[in-house]
């Protein structure tokens, strides 16, 4: 990251309104931290689906309709109400193949891109939903998020132990309880 002296000398500038003395290459790092954890904040649901787009027609030899998992993919984001980390985040993404099945590293890439915005762990789940649907041609998607916030844990109330859980559905997993229980069920083994 090239050097940005009027980004370092606010950051210099904030946390001397706190009384804070930094050493000499913390405000560069700080914000090179910042950047890495914002780096698609002005990037939309729709340019990430076609960077990460990899997809292959299921044919008569991979002819499922079965539903395909990826589970406890590992994130962090950073809240857009505290700039505080969401973290220890597991994201579950589900779908059901519409003539087409997506490469699994994909839903992985697009998580982790997603969440490296300002956000909400709703926006996160709506998000990575509509990507989804972008990517596979399938409006039967699902998601399901747990995370910890440290605007919940570090300050505030500072309670440890709390999870926000968030789930978004669409198409069949809306629609019929028993896809949308056998996909909440494979996220306990």
């Amino acid at each position: 990251m090239r050097s940005n002296k009027k980004g370092e000398k606010s950051i210099i500038n904030l946390f001397k309104s706190l009384n804070i003395e930094l050493l000499e290459d913390t405000p560069k790092r700080y914000l090179k931290m910042l950047s890495e954890l914002t780096q698609y904040q002005n990037i939309s649901n729709k340019e990430i689906a076609k960077s990460v787009d990899k997809i292959f027609p299921i044919n008569n030899k991979t002819n499922s309709k079965d539903m395909v998992v990826v589970k406890d993919i590992e994130a962090f984001s950073l809240c857009e109400h505290h700039i505080a980390l969401i973290y220890d985040m597991k994201i579950s993404v589900a779908y059901i193949p519409n003539n087409f099945v997506l490469g699994l590293s994909k839903i992985v890439r697009a998580s982790e891109m997603i969440c490296k915005r300002l956000q909400l762990q709703e926006r996160i789940g709506n998000d990575i939903l509509e990507v989804m649907k972008i990517l596979t041609k399938s409006e039967d998607i699902a998601v399901h998020i747990k995370a910890k916030h440290s605007c919940v844990t570090a300050r505030g109330i500072k309670n440890g132990s709390s999870e926000t859980i968030t789930t978004n559905f669409s198409g069949i997993f809306s629609d019929n309880d028993e896809i949308k229980i056998s996909f909440l069920n494979s996220l306990k083994t």
